[in-house]
């Protein structure tokens, strides 16, 4: 890695400080952001790092690659949540769970919390399948936990119905 200059967005994995992005380059070091540590400054000529993922050095910095950067690593690697619409015809509304035994209350609830709820498990699983995929597993153990999560998706397909837009629905197995 001796001479080769990692650009924005390169991952890398620190002995001490886990994976991380480079987030900026100086003339004489990275700037990388670790997830559990934070923003680190490093010098070019660190060699103890994992290159995970290269990008190469020589890109033009421009706002527009940035930019691009910015988005791919916050997707990767954080919890931050994409906004995803609401149906309008569920707008305004409630779901109503109500138990068989007239005796008991029934429970009303906004369909936008519910809907929340959804989103949140859905933006859950795929911070999972991240982490999963820049794991040290396997790819046999990837695999198999991407079974799953796969699995997971298709139980949730029942709520696609609340979505406004098709490419925010659940997916499970293709068959």
């Amino acid at each position: 890695m001796e001479g080769k200059l990692l650009g924005i967005g390169s991952r890398v994995k620190h002995p001490a400080y886990g994976e991380g992005a480079i987030i900026a380059v100086t003339p004489t070091s990275y700037k990388v952001c670790f997830m559990q540590y934070g923003i680190k400054l490093l010098g070019k000529e660190y060699s103890s790092w994992e290159v995970i993922e290269e990008i190469d050095g020589e890109v033009e910095l421009t706002y527009n690659n940035l930019e691009k950067s910015l988005i791919r690593i916050l997707t990767n690697w954080s919890d931050i949540n994409q906004t995803v619409d609401l149906g309008d015809k569920w707008i305004g509304g409630n779901i109503i769970f109500k138990p068989a035994d007239d005796t008991l209350k029934e429970k009303v609830i906004p369909i936008e919390t519910f809907f929340h709820k959804i989103v949140m498990v859905r933006d859950r699983l795929r911070v999972m399948e991240q982490r999963i995929n820049s794991s040290g597993l396997t790819d046999e153990e990837k695999v198999n936990l991407q079974q799953y999560i796969t699995r997971i998706y298709g139980s949730l397909t029942t709520f696609n119905v609340l979505f406004r837009h098709k490419e925010d629905n659940f997916v499970g197995e293709k068959k």
